[in-house]
């Protein structure tokens, strides 16, 4: 398939963000999957460091990096870690990114001309099933393919993922909320990412929440919801009243936690899908004079606002991920690749290459592996 045949006619990319990155400088190196353990690319453990050899053939290698948006400061991060990496390696990279959660029209635009670029690889945290098929169609053009964070659906749409384990980023806030309610009983309000479409860290998230607090055996990947509305969890009762869509964005947040309030304004419990929606939630609550009443837990564990949130008391618990790892490391990725190296490999027992997470908090409970708010400072989105 040519590449010009690949460009299907379409609406202006103006709402894409594009910037090409000369490559000139050096990088920082990421830590491993255990933020404190150093490794290789070889995924022993899921163990992972960035080389610093910069391959010799890597002049002229394309990399188109295509995000969600640019307002999440997650995805700035791995923007700012892979213009990092492209310095430090030689590659010329172009950042493209939607103008919010679920546009795939512009990230389609932006896999698009990778191809016509003649790039040799993406690295893509996709906004939903619609950029499928212009992914399938850049591997048949010969792009190496790795999704960031999100897989695709299905998952070998791309070559391989870097990702946080996001069901076990749900199961160590679920275990940790089940623990600090000490078997009070629980209302619960689980303020979701979408509910026009399923998205596997929406549902992973969500579902490894329920699976920490003893709610479900296993995962329904048909999406979130099904659950029972009432039972016991680890320890307690539980009662959930609401599953409602944020967009992962503060004021999705705010008015998904007014909802919710209006269903049963006595919630105790409040799961999100991220830190902009804790925040928003966290809003909610304080707007209804019951925020001091409510647990909130969460994942990401960005410098700011997450971490700062949980020193605030707004945030009980964080899984904290490493975007920077995941975007330095697909870098390095397809910089091989392109000078004749391997291809990376899955995590041994992982259908993905696991990145890492760690439960931040500065209220642990026994049972529950965490670290404090100062050690996740160090380490934030590296």
């Amino acid at each position: 398939m040519s590449r010009t045949s690949l460009r299907s006619s379409r609406t202006a990319v103006a709402a894409a963000v594009v910037v090409a990155v000369a490559a000139c400088g050096g990088g920082d190196e990421p830590t491993g999957a255990d933020p404190t353990t150093a490794g290789s690319l070889d995924t022993a453990g899921g163990v992972v460091t960035a080389s610093s050899e910069v391959p010799s053939s890597s002049d002229g290698v394309g990399v188109a990096l295509i995000l969600k948006n640019t307002s999440n400061p997650f995805f700035v991060s791995m923007s700012d870690s892979a213009r990092a990496e492209a310095e430090a390696l030689g590659v010329e990279l172009t950042v493209a990114a939607g103008t919010e959660d679920g546009d795939t029209d512009t990230q389609i635009a932006a896999i698009e001309d990778a191809v016509d670029r003649g790039d040799a690889g993406i690295l893509i945290t996709p906004n939903g099933d619609a950029v499928v098929p212009a992914l399938e169609a850049a591997r048949e053009a010969g792009l190496y393919t790795i999704a960031l964070d999100t897989p695709p659906n299905p998952a070998d749409a791309v070559d391989i993922t870097f990702a946080t384990d996001n069901r076990a980023a749900g199961v160590l806030i679920g275990e940790w909320t089940a623990a600090t309610l000490e078997g009070a009983p629980a209302t619960i309000a689980m303020l979701d990412l979408f509910d026009d479409q399923v998205i596997s860290v929406d549902v992973q998230r969500d579902q490894g929440f329920l699976l920490g607090m003893g709610i479900i055996d296993e995962v329904d990947t048909s999406g979130n919801g099904e659950e029972s509305p009432t039972g016991e969890y680890r320890g307690g009762e539980y009662e959930i009243v609401c599953h409602e869509a944020t967009q992962g964005a503060v004021d999705g947040g705010r008015s998904a936690m007014e909802a919710c309030l209006a269903q049963d304004p006595d919630v105790d419990v409040v799961y999100t899908i991220n830190e902009p929606a804790a925040q928003g939630a966290f809003d909610a609550l304080t707007a209804a004079g019951s925020a001091q009443d409510v647990i909130i837990v969460s994942v990401d564990g960005g410098c700011d606002p997450g971490l700062r949130l949980v020193s605030e008391g707004v945030i009980g618990a964080t899984s904290q991920q490493y975007p920077g790892r995941m975007a330095t490391l697909g870098m390095e990725a397809i910089a091989e690749l392109a000078a004749g190296g391997d291809a990376p490999e899955v995590t041994p027992g992982l259908d993905f290459f696991d990145t890492g997470v760690s439960l931040v908090t500065d209220s642990p409970v026994d049972g529950v592996d965490s670290i404090s708010v100062a050690e996740g400072r160090e380490i934030c989105w590296g």
